[in-house]
């Protein structure tokens, strides 16, 4: 499993690179988890609502083509994109959530914090508060988007949404629950997780631009 950690990148060039690259691979081309930030910006999944936009501001709404309603990325907030060839490795979607969801209690665990899935809910909560959203989309047997963990964020934009289509829904970060830890470093341990609960190894590898490389695509 090729771990990628990309740094602070805008949110449509990281789709047209996620498409490109699920686009291209072929069956001997590895796995891959994306480690990033996004700027500020909202996105709204393929069945989402504008209706859950509760009012205007500055920033962005990008439509995209993963599953769910409409959430907030912003600096502070840890992305993994899930890049992945399910048929290969025997998975369902359900399964994979879950196991995204399982890696990101382990993280929290490790921390001393107890986190929850909740059934019909994709996510994991902390005491009824969100603090990481999933969404993927799978064409052809294989993954791209991911699940976005709140880490040390302004989390003032989740007032102007129903957060993943939830009236209400509070959110919460790992900063606001006592866990000191960078969103980078937050990014890289939940990738691990990732990786662990998929039975690979995590091989980190240098940064790069957002484009298939040679040794990845046919």
């Amino acid at each position: 499993m090729i771990v990628r950690q990309l740094g602070r990148v805008d949110y449509s060039p990281a789709l047209a690179a996620m498409r490109d690259f699920t686009a291209a691979r072929d069956a001997g081309t590895p796995d891959e988890l994306w480690v990033l930030e996004h700027p500020s910006v909202y996105t709204l999944g393929q069945a989402g609502r504008a209706a859950h936009i509760l009012r205007a501001s500055s920033i962005p709404v990008v439509r995209t083509d993963r599953g769910g309603q409409i959430t907030y990325h912003g600096p502070g907030q840890a992305v993994v994109y899930l890049l992945l060839d399910l048929s290969r490795r025997g998975l369902t979607v359900r399964e994979l959530v879950r196991r995204i969801e399982d890696s990101v209690i382990d993280l929290l665990l490790a921390h001393g914090v107890t986190a929850a899935r909740r059934a019909g809910a994709p996510g994991v909560y902390v005491d009824d508060a969100k603090i990481a959203a999933l969404g993927l989309r799978v064409r052809h047997g294989r993954s791209y988007h991911g699940v976005a963990l709140n880490v040390e964020m302004d989390l003032a934009p989740y007032t102007d949404i129903d957060p993943c289509g939830y009236p209400g829904l509070r959110v919460t970060q790992l900063a606001d629950l006592g866990v000191p830890i960078a969103p980078a470093q937050a990014g890289l341990a939940l990738a691990e997780a990732i990786a662990s609960r998929l039975g690979s190894n995590a091989q980190l590898r240098q940064l790069r631009q957002l484009r298939p490389e040679p040794d990845c695509t046919a």
